[in-house]
């Protein structure tokens, strides 16, 4: 009987210690990331960037178990996927920076005999160059240089999908608990994105500004009434312009109650979410004087996000 591969793409993050030179440097040498035309110039502030970098970020994974949750999760969404579609459809993970790659996931997929389709589901819910787009070529140019002769599909974004985004208001229900909405704020934290890629053309914020109203819709319907609600953007780096306001910002104003913080760029907790939002802006809120600041999981392997998945792939057949 013929057969489907249902693949998810997503950036990575360090297995170990050892691999986090290994995840800066194949990050700053994608083109979709440094967006100079010359690739020697490229490899020079690339090589820059993980020289300057390597040290501070081993320190982060080493605070957060000496590896990114970011596999470990992947890995049991994988699981669970693999169980709802059956023996028919192959469920696999490729990672755009750190193993598994997509080559090596590519070279298993060419032995299957009779596979007939695979589907490409980028874990970024909205679209930009800088995420989805890499890690469809990255794929796509591998699979075609070796031959590959089935239809390959490729999902874009899936921001608007119910059940995803039902996977996102359960997230902040546990984390308010019993507590009170009113007396939180709520704040979407996107990560953020240079201003010269958006006035490129990239649809990022887009996308952005259009989830952030669809989730206070079914807030509103919920009546889930926090105090107020924001978007922010996180983890600038680097002296380029990037998209406002940042998260440090919107701290700077949101003052005297608490906080929920509600990573929506992201759909498996990373350093990004757990170190960055959990642990380094969390020091900020207290020395700003917030009384409570909780942040949310990502989707992860929650049963919603696996209904998600579930639906795009069925749109697509």
């Amino acid at each position: 009987m013929a057969k489907e591969a249902v693949i998810l793409l997503n950036m990575g993050g360090p297995n170990n210690l050892n691999e986090v030179e290994m995840f800066l440097t194949n990050m700053f040498s994608d083109k979709n990331i440094l967006t100079m035309k010359s690739n020697l110039l490229r490899s020079f502030i690339g090589g820059m960037i993980t020289f300057s970098r390597t040290e501070s970020s081993q320190e982060i994974y080493r605070t957060i178990g000496g590896k990114s949750p970011i596999v470990g999760h992947t890995k049991s969404l994988v699981k669970k996927l693999q169980k709802r579609f059956g023996e028919n459809v192959i469920v696999d993970f490729a990672m755009r920076y750190t193993p598994p790659f997509a080559n090596e996931v590519i070279d298993r997929l060419n032995k299957i005999e009779d596979l007939e389709k695979i589907v490409l589901i980028p874990m970024y819910p909205q679209y930009s160059t800088t995420t989805t787009k890499s890690s469809l070529e990255d794929f796509e140019e591998y699979y075609h240089e070796t031959w590959g002769s089935a239809l390959v599909v490729e999902i874009k974004h899936y921001f608007e999908n119910e059940s995803y985004n039902k996977s996102i208001i359960q997230n902040i229900k546990d984390s308010v608990g019993d507590s009170d909405y009113r007396d939180f704020d709520i704040i979407f934290s996107a990560h953020g994105l240079p201003q010269k890629i958006v006035d490129a053309g990239d649809v990022y914020e887009k996308h952005i500004n259009k989830h952030v109203n669809i989730l206070k819709k079914m807030l509103d319907t919920e009546g889930m009434n926090f105090h107020e609600s924001h978007l922010a953007y996180q983890s600038k780096v680097g002296p380029l312009a990037w998209l406002k306001p940042s998260l440090g910002e919107k701290l700077e104003v949101v003052r005297n109650r608490g906080i929920i913080i509600v990573p929506i760029a992201f759909t498996i907790d990373n350093s990004e979410t757990v170190y960055e939002l959990d642990i380094e802006y969390r020091e900020i809120a207290e020395e700003l004087g917030f009384r409570d600041y909780r942040v949310c999981k990502c989707p992860n392997d929650s049963e919603l996000f696996v209904d998600a998945l579930c639906e795009i792939y069925e749109k697509i057949k």
